[in-house]
């Protein structure tokens, strides 16, 4: 009993680690005012684009740089498309989603049925011999420690450094951050490129790590739900975490389900993540005011300079 809930934990954590990355992303490019929902076409990229790299060269450092700047430049299409052009930002950011798909899908047909060597979970001598408390804190592989780590960089960046507060501003106000000075369009840019080079990050963590070969469309709506963790965890870095682990459990709880054959017809069990998102997102919803109190002002608003 003891094995199997310290492997549910341990599989939580790893199904939990690309919601974390994107969910990440998303959170600092809202907090800037930019709403991007191409979040699943960025992950998408990052993850065909890192597993090429690594099937080429065999180096997974070489398959993640890969995929962070393929996660970036994808996020510099919706960039130029609503910072520059002015375009609407959702309907921009629904047709990165479908570009992002469909360029995978494209980029990922010779590669499809390929598998490539795992990156492993570390071992740290005495640490992780530890009983269960060993396995749980330092058995993981090293991305879930990244993940945690940036989540943790990114609330001390939010709260605590000037740039982190001139970004804050930008998305409450960002007339009032033009107007004493603060380049609210280069601000932006900045935080959407942070933003998909995490959803790159993301994905290539599926691709690399989750299950280690390509297959289209693997993020099955990953990208969805760290949209709802932004919302979930009312714009706060230090609230990800704990979403990305509940959505993470669930997910781990209809695959032990359906491994422990409880007659419950699988298409129903793998509908459970996304029930569960739709839920959570309703009940959020029921607390408008709360929404209106955390979200930025300036989400999803052109800015158009006033002279």
């Amino acid at each position: 009993m003891t094995e199997l809930l310290i492997a549910s934990i341990m599989t939580m954590m790893t199904a939990a680690t690309p919601l974390v990355f994107a969910a990440t992303g998303e959170l600092v490019a809202e907090r800037s005012g930019v709403l991007n929902l191409g979040v699943e076409g960025m992950m998408l990229t990052g993850a065909v684009f890192g597993f090429a790299a690594v099937t080429l060269t065999g180096e997974p450092l070489i398959g993640l740089a890969a995929a962070i700047v393929m996660g970036a430049l994808a996020s510099m299409i919706f960039g130029v498309l609503t910072l520059s052009l002015l375009s609407n930002q959702v309907a921009t950011g629904l047709a990165l989603t479908i570009f992002g798909t469909g360029l995978s899908a494209l980029v990922g047909l010779d590669y499809v049925g390929k598998t490539i060597e795992q990156i492993r979970a570390i071992h740290l001598p005495i640490l992780t011999d530890l009983p269960i408390v060993g396995r749980l804190l330092f058995g993981h592989d090293p991305l879930v420690y990244v993940s945690i780590a940036l989540l943790g960089a990114t609330h001390w960046f939010l709260k605590h450094t000037r740039w982190g507060m001139i970004l804050r501003a930008v998305g409450d106000s960002d007339q009032s951050a033009h107007a004493i000075g603060y380049p609210v369009i280069a601000i932006r840019y900045a935080a959407v490129a942070f933003g998909g080079a995490m959803a790159g990050l993301g994905g290539a963590y599926l691709s690399l790590v989750y299950t280690p070969l390509w297959a289209e469309n693997m993020t099955a709506g990953r990208g969805w739900i760290a949209l709802a963790l932004v919302v979930f965890a009312s714009w706060r870095p230090s609230r990800v975490l704990l979403g990305a682990v509940l959505f993470g459990g669930i997910t781990i709880l209809q695959l032990n389900a359906q491994a422990a054959g409880l007659g419950i017809p699988a298409s129903f069990m793998s509908m459970l993540p996304y029930i569960a998102t739709i839920v959570v997102l309703v009940l959020i919803s029921r607390d408008s005011t709360r929404i209106r109190l955390n979200a930025p002002t300036c989400l999803g608003k052109p800015f158009r300079a006033e002279r």
